[in-house]
């Protein structure tokens, strides 16, 4: 299980809100963060979120059992962790 954990403040709130649309990942409120969570692969297209640099290159607060492959000025892509089962587990 990949989870993303995004600091809930203005700015990075789109990020959010355009992870929810993906059926595959569930996005909680947790603390004073927004957890993004997901079995599989995803990501989050940097123009739907209408982030500035600054700010998309900065959203990332924490990840678990994920690495993020691909993270440029357009796709943020998360994908498993080697070894990590879709419970989060390490095996």
């Amino acid at each position: 299980m990949i989870t993303l954990y995004i600091l809930d403040v203005a700015d990075f709130r789109p990020l959010a809100q355009v992870a929810a649309k993906n059926p595959a990942v569930a996005v909680v409120r947790r603390g004073p963060y927004f957890e993004l969570r997901s079995a599989g692969p995803f990501e989050i297209d940097r123009n739907a979120t209408a982030c500035r640099n600054a700010v998309w290159f900065s959203s990332v607060a924490a990840i678990s059992g994920g690495t993020v492959v691909r993270w440029d000025k357009t796709v943020m892509r998360l994908e498993p962790s080697a070894g990590t089962t879709k419970d989060g587990a390490h095996g």
